[in-house]
């Protein structure tokens, strides 16, 4: 299975190469036209913007469609570093196990195109005060068609019956068309199934993905059954409530389940091994367990167990392989193909980079993993002086800061402090643009020692205050940012 997983990933690799290309050709042509345009007394870009870039480094090939968002002149993007005009500001990347030696301090922001960020040593990037974001829901249409379709493997036995056809009748028959039919005709009985219309699906965890697979359900004609301890407002909003039933105990989704499909993120000490022997002895014998979001969230042994001792005879569908399942009959593990769609590709790169472009150029935070959502509108009569401070939360450290402010005579219009964990984050619209931004930084950093960094942010692309690579002060690397 694994060399089946590398052949899909190269084949991606190829297909996303080959967009890549084509999207390089079109940015040349209008570099070309842009250059006649330069000759000829015009513009060097439809903005006229001739200064500092953002430079953002990529790993793995990104769809077309997002590096498109990114406007020409004032977003470098590249995968190999020579290619920039200086060191990456942030970093996008798809399935990279990115290293932390691989993030240099000149880095403010890190964002993936999918869900999951296992890839990425989050809690490190926190310490450093530099945010990771995911795009939710961009695959989410994706996972829910596989979701559907493993929905009918797991009851009708199509994939055993394909593999039937191939491997057995098509071999015996020696190819002889007539008998092959006959065959086919005669072996049907082997695979008989149950249909999914009035069964009931107990979906756990309803957010972007896990709200479209109620609905398909419901839409299939099944029962619905969703538990969701942590289910935020929008999301709640987004469920058909009285055409479903919510539980607040897991344990009453399992009794009553002839399928669950899974949609919560692997949380080490919480949702490792949600599915195990004890709950599988609550669950119906007949249950067939849907695992599209992470293998360990299922104790595969104790599934393992159940099958062998007959107390089991659902089936189990993922695209994560399990050691203790690896030649057990039950088990049908795909390829991991949840966001392996063009639409998907293209919706998690479009949003990864809307998510950057928004961070780089307002500070705002949203669909962060490891910092607040933070989203401060500009003050009506701010100077375009946007000062983004991350520091430790701990008691006081807001205090200290707001105070050396005054101290140093910066009048604050308006501010938002937030804090996630061990992270706090703080957007302040100043009434004046400081005499000298830079030296403000230093002298925070070190009257207010919780502070890991700060970025001044003006008028982006306008001004020398917003300029990108402009007034970023990271207190753990400066004698690295010297070069910057």
């Amino acid at each position: 299975m694994s060399v089946v997983k590398a052949n899909q990933t190269a084949s991606d690799e190829i297909e996303m190469l080959q967009k890549m290309l084509e999207l390089a050709k079109r940015r040349k042509e209008n570099e070309s036209k842009e250059d006649l345009s330069v000759s000829s007394g015009g513009k060097s870009d439809g903005s006229g913007y001739e200064g500092a870039s953002f430079n953002v480094k990529t790993f793995n090939a990104i769809a077309p469609t997002g590096l498109e968002k990114f406007p020409q002149g004032k977003y470098k993007v590249a995968g190999d570093e020579s290619d920039l005009p200086g060191p990456p500001m942030a970093i996008m990347l798809r399935s990279h196990k990115l290293q932390v030696n691989e993030v240099k301090p000149t880095v403010r922001a890190i964002v993936r195109c999918g869900a999951g960020t296992n890839n990425i040593p989050v809690k490190e990037m926190g310490e450093r005060g530099i945010p990771v974001f995911n795009t939710p829901g961009a695959n989410a249409n994706a996972v829910k068609e596989l979701v559907v379709c493993g929905l009918l493997l797991a009851s009708r036995g199509i994939l055993e019956g394909a593999n039937h056809v191939k491997n057995v009748i098509n071999v015996e028959e020696k190819g002889e068309h007539e008998k092959i039919a006959t065959r086919i005709e005669k072996d049907k009985a082997k695979f008989g199934g149950t249909e999914i219309q009035g069964k009931t699906i107990g979906v756990i965890g309803l957010g972007a993905i896990g709200s479209r697979v109620v609905n398909a359900a419901l839409g299939l004609g099944m029962n619905v059954v969703g538990y969701d301890p942590v289910l935020s407002v929008d999301a709640a909003l987004a469920l058909p409530g009285d055409r479903m039933v919510r539980v607040t105990d897991l344990n009453d989704l399992f009794k009553v389940s002839d399928y669950i499909s899974i949609h919560v993120p692997y949380i080490k000490g919480v949702t490792h091994h949600l599915i195990d022997a004890k709950a599988l002895q609550i669950c119906k014998p007949n249950v067939c367990i849907l695992n599209f979001a992470r293998g360990e969230i299922v104790d595969g042994a104790a599934l393992k167990a159940g099958y062998d001792s007959k107390m089991l005879t659902g089936k189990y569908i993922s695209d994560f392989t399990d050691e203790a399942l690896r030649d057990d009959p039950h088990l049908i593990v795909l390829p991991h193909l949840g966001a392996s769609t063009e639409e998907a590709e293209d919706n998690s790169a479009a949003m990864a980079a809307e998510t950057l472009m928004d961070f780089l150029e307002t500070g705002t935070i949203r669909n962060s993993v490891n910092f607040p959502t933070t989203i401060l509108a500009p003050h009506v009569n701010s100077s375009g002086a946007r000062l983004t401070i991350v520091n430790k939360n701990v008691p006081g450290a807001l205090g200290e800061i707001t105070s050396f402010l005054g101290s140093k005579g910066v009048n604050i219009l308006q501010q938002i402090n937030t804090s996630r964990d061990p992270v706090a984050y703080t957007v302040i619209d100043l009434a004046e643009i400081p005499e000298d931004p830079s030296g403000l930084q230093e002298e925070m950093a070190k009257v207010c020692p919780d502070v890991v960094s700060s970025r001044f942010i003006g008028s982006v692309f306008n001004d020398t205050l917003g300029q990108p690579g402009a007034y970023f002060y990271v207190k753990w690397a400066q004698g690295e940012l010297q070069g910057e």
